[in-house]
């Protein structure tokens, strides 16, 4: 696998040799300057090769590959019905439908059709855009594999395989079926791997079917970053709820990402917020589909300012002015504090990251700490501080 660390980007989009309809869409949407790994991963992906682009949450890395497909897609379109020339597997609903919409807001000015095809709701609308035809499909792997075996779906045309969020597709269990739906695919194809994290089951599945791919990758930023305020509160496990309260009056965040450990204590968090008065919302896995629409529709549009979420289902909000991020239960793996953090201080903003550490989570900080190659900033001035998290005296 050739690699090489993404460059310093250029100072605009003009130097990467976009169409005229993508400049246009593009700059409608305010897009000024190429991202680090748009800028690596753009040429390369016009001019057909494999590339894989490991980059973390908040780099650009959708459109990085969503302009140049678009592009390559435009140059000619094949005589007759519509078929599936390119396929997007993402691991969750939320994140497949942003890559979506992406597709969407940059093809604006192209006559290309996008479907979006996942899990938890009913088929009969996802079957019948299917039906009309589409050029470009974003799909979960479950889904996708249930609307194959119906025969909704036909992937011998798909000139554009791409795995996003390949890790997560991996942590989820997606393995198998990802291996199935490659060997479903036209042996001739670009293939496109992006992903925050290579670990080596991930490298190992992606040499299956990568050819010579070119390895672009954004170097991770002291993950503490300059422009990210770390601290960590100590806290007895039965306290945690009472004290997030505590920071949310104390903070007033205008938009603040809260992280728990499992669906049920989300939804724990929430009831808990409510009759303290202040009002939130939860998304994960057990929540239908239109319940995570709205709580993310309410979220971004700032009509709830506390969202509470799973890991899980944190992979797709894309919203860009989240001022806090809160950490109820630390991350097992150290890596997944990085990406939780990374969600705020956003597009040249500050951010403020404050996580609470239960005497059961001590080891976890410390292997954050060791990763974000920072010690954060001890806070024991609150109502809530364990015996043992206490300023010595």
């Amino acid at each position: 696998m050739v690699g090489h660390a993404a460059a310093d980007p250029p100072d605009s989009f003009a130097t990467l040799a976009l169409i005229e309809p993508l400049g246009r869409a593009i700059d409608a949407l305010g897009y000024r300057i190429p991202t680090a790994i748009q800028a690596a991963a753009i040429p390369p992906i016009l001019a057909g090769r494999d590339v894989v682009g490991c980059a973390q949450t908040g780099t650009g890395k959708t459109a990085a590959f969503v302009l140049p497909i678009l592009q390559n897609l435009a140059k000619a379109r094949p005589a007759g019905a519509r078929r599936i020339r390119v396929l997007v597997l993402a691991p969750t609903r939320e994140l497949a439908s942003q890559i979506a919409n992406t597709f969407e807001g940059c093809g604006r000015h192209l006559a290309l059709r996008v479907a979006v095809v996942f899990g938890g709701v009913g088929q009969a609308r996802q079957v019948e855009s299917l039906r009309r035809g589409v050029d470009i499909l974003v799909a979960t792997p479950g889904r996708l594999l249930d609307l194959r075996g119906q025969r909704h779906v036909d992937l011998a045309h798909v000139e554009t395989f791409v795995m996003d969020e390949a890790d997560r597709m991996l942590d989820l269990g997606f393995v198998h079926d990802v291996e199935e739906i490659v060997r479903a695919l036209p042996p001739r194809r670009q293939n496109l791997l992006f992903s925050a994290t290579m670990p080596r089951t991930l490298h190992l599945l992606a040499s299956s079917f990568l050819r010579d791919p070119l390895r672009v990758e954004v170097p991770s930023e002291s993950p503490a970053g300059d422009r990210i305020e770390q601290s960590v509160l100590f806290v007895a496990k039965n306290d945690k709820r009472q004290l997030l309260a505590h920071v949310l009056f104390e903070e007033r965040p205008e938009r603040a990402l809260v992280f728990t450990r499992t669906k049920h204590g989300a939804d724990r968090l929430v009831r808990h917020l409510a009759r303290e008065g202040i009002d939130s919302a939860a998304i994960h896995g057990n929540k239908s589909q239109g319940q995570r629409e709205r709580a993310l529709e309410s979220f971004r549009r700032g009509r709830v300012r506390i969202l509470v979420a799973t890991d899980v289902a944190a992979r797709g909000i894309d919203v860009d002015d989240i001022t806090h991020v809160i950490n109820v239960d630390l991350p097992t793996e150290a890596e997944v504090y990085v990406h939780r953090i990374g969600r705020t201080a956003r597009i040249g903003r500050t951010g403020i990251a404050i996580s609470f550490c239960d005497d059961g989570e001590r080891r976890s900080l410390g292997a954050i700490e060791r990763l974000a190659r920072a010690n954060l900033r001890r806070v024991h001035s609150h109502p809530f501080a364990a015996p043992w998290g206490r300023a010595p005296t």
